[in-house]
């Protein structure tokens, strides 16, 4: 009786999800600046849409993250 290989198959399904995601993601932003320079605009005019509202900050909040200040 031939052995299932379940597991492979699966993750081997799973990478090429992935990896047609991240062709996909790709195109999308190709396509995004050719538009940009089709319009006379660069792509460092635009902002980063990895940063889309999060805010980074270099030294803790004292709120919730430092209660020993109180």
């Amino acid at each position: 009786m031939a052995k299932s290989f379940y597991s492979f198959k699966k993750r081997q399904k799973e990478l090429a999800k992935k990896k047609k995601k991240e062709e996909k993601r790709q195109r999308k932003l190709e396509k995004k600046q050719r538009k940009l320079e089709a319009e006379g605009l660069t792509t460092e005019e635009t902002p980063d849409e990895s940063q889309d509202g999060i805010e980074t900050a270099d030294e803790p909040r004292d709120d919730a993250e430092n209660p020993e200040k109180e």
